[in-house]
């Protein structure tokens, strides 16, 4: 691939354009003057490496950025793309920046605001240390700016996301009546929505994108360049274009967004996709807009094809999730990743990389991951990281594995989410009671505990569920923790109607898996 003409011209600006920003809209590229500014992309190892990224989160951004990158050329952007196997390549955003400083010599870099303080921090350093001019802009894809949602979350006790969303939905007047009322008489239907399939449910296929050549040349050059990258690629069908992502996304909304609602906590074995709209990938490289998506899903509800709770459930998901995590990530700042709250030390059980373990639900949703890089939001939060949690793994190894596996990962969405949802390390910023759940949630939610080795029924034994085991285990050490949160007190005083006796069975039972499982030495 060409590089841009060296140097420029007095005057220019040298755009840094990262793997999950590819829009023409962001400031820092639509700025840009076609001939006289330049574009710079890198595809480096560092990122694949930090952590292990799944080889279909690799290629996806790989091959996306290639797209983009032939959309500005086309557009007459002069870009300087260096490749994975470019002998020059050193491989790290910071290098690849100052080495393209020092050839084409701008008068100044912009960016837009990265999605990972390491890397917002290490390209503002390089770009310092050059004595070149440096503007972040705001990542204007999302709905909220980060000094809006710092305005929101000053002088609050909690930053509870129902509060926000309750706030979105006003501010940006959406399913509200013109009181600012909510459409239905309420805020959210999460109530209607935990219905569980009472068999195999034949739910319409997702709409797939077969690889390109150019999708087809990035998998062998992920396959030659990074062989140790777990997953496989052999079932990819990623969005790598916005035409491709909006695609698939019209078909969601036409064949599965109405029973999105009811069916967006259930799970099923061999059923990856169920009415999930997998859309996040797409959304997290900015090729699919949350704007456009949301007047698709408004208008299917205003044209009968989709009921309120189903809409609703999603628009939270869009609306208020999404933008709260994003808002915490910000707020937060970088030492938000070091907070261990539960003082949790574990090893990530080696069966999180290859799927191998007599837990059925573990090896359905860990299995799934290494073949799609892909899990609905209940797989993650209440078996991986349900697991983990109980467990006692220490967070940002969960974090960073969430990080490396999934294919929408991406630090500002998977650190709050995982360190502060799934793992409860945050203390209770995201959430305000860990989400610990014994067997009984995956029975009630799942099939998985059909034809598993383990018993949903045994707290303690050979045949017991692990989950049941660690779950009382994990209750018994923090109990002093918990007794003191509301929403944990029926859990506290079951816990306080244990015998001593099965105190330290249940204490004993739960070393011996966590050694089992190499949480513990």
């Amino acid at each position: 691939m060409k590089s841009a003409p060296q140097p420029l011209a007095p005057g220019s600006t040298l755009a840094f354009v990262l793997g999950d920003q590819l829009s023409e809209r962001l400031e820092g590229v639509a700025s840009l003057r076609p001939g006289v500014d330049a574009v710079l992309m890198a595809e480096v190892k560092g990122e694949s490496r930090h952590p292990p990224s799944h080889r279909q989160r690799t290629v996806m951004f790989l091959s996306a950025m290639r797209h983009f990158a032939a959309r500005l050329r086309g557009g007459g952007h002069c870009v300087r793309y260096v490749a994975l196997d470019d002998p020059a390549n050193t491989h790290a955003l910071g290098s690849e920046l100052a080495r393209a400083i020092t050839d084409l010599r701008p008068s100044r870099v912009v960016f837009t605001r990265p999605g990972d303080h390491r890397v917002e921090a290490e390209l503002t350093g390089v770009a310092r240390s050059a004595g070149v001019t440096v503007q972040v802009f705001e990542d204007t894809h999302f709905l909220t700016t980060t000094a809006q949602f710092s305005a929101w979350a000053q002088g609050r006790k909690a930053l509870t996301m129902e509060y926000f969303y309750r706030d979105q939905r006003k501010r940006l007047g959406v399913l509200v009546d013109d009181d600012g009322q909510p459409e239905g008489g309420a805020w959210n239907f999460d109530a209607d929505n935990r219905e569980r399939f009472k068999s195999d449910p034949l739910v319409p296929e997702p709409r797939r994108t077969p690889p390109d050549d150019i999708t087809r040349e990035v998998i062998a050059l992920v396959a030659r360049e990074l062989p140790e990258l777990p997953g496989s690629t052999a079932s990819f069908g990623w969005a790598v274009t916005p035409s491709d992502a909006l695609d698939q996304f019209k078909h969601f909304v036409r064949s599965r967004l109405a029973m999105f609602g009811p069916y967006e906590d259930a799970m099923w074995t061999g059923q990856a996709w169920l009415y999930h709209a997998q859309a996040s990938p797409a959304m997290n490289l900015k090729i699919l807009d949350p704007r456009e998506m949301l007047m698709l899903v408004l208008d299917a509800h205003r044209a009968g094809k989709a009921p309120l709770q189903s809409v609703e459930g999603f628009v939270r998901q869009i609306i208020g999730w999404r933008e709260f995590i994003r808002g915490v990530y910000f707020h937060e700042g970088p030492s938000y990743q070091d907070r261990n709250t539960l003082g949790h030390t574990g090893q990530l059980p080696e069966f999180y990389w290859t799927g191998r373990t007599d837990m059925r639900c573990m090896r359905e949703c860990v299995g799934q991951v290494l073949e799609h890089g892909y899990g609905h939001h209940i797989q993650r939060l209440m078996i991986t990281g349900n697991f983990a949690l109980i467990a006692g793994v220490e967070p940002k190894a969960v974090s960073d594995w969430y990080l490396g596996m999934y294919v929408d990962g991406v630090d500002w969405v998977t650190l709050p989410n995982t360190l502060g949802m799934s793992q409860h390390a945050d203390g209770g910023v995201v959430g305000t009671k860990p989400y610990a759940a014994s067997a009984n949630y995956i029975g009630k939610m799942s099939n998985y505990c059909k034809g598993c080795r383990y018993d949903p029924g045994e707290r303690t034994g050979e045949r017991a569920c692990p989950f049941n085991t660690l779950y009382w285990d994990f209750m018994i050490r923090h109990h002093d923790r918990f007794k003191r949160n509301q929403r944990m007190s029926m859990m506290g005083k079951n816990t306080e109607r244990l015998s001593k006796v099965e105190v330290i069975e249940i204490t004993r039972e739960g070393r011996r898996l966590k050694q089992a499982f190499g949480v513990e030495p």
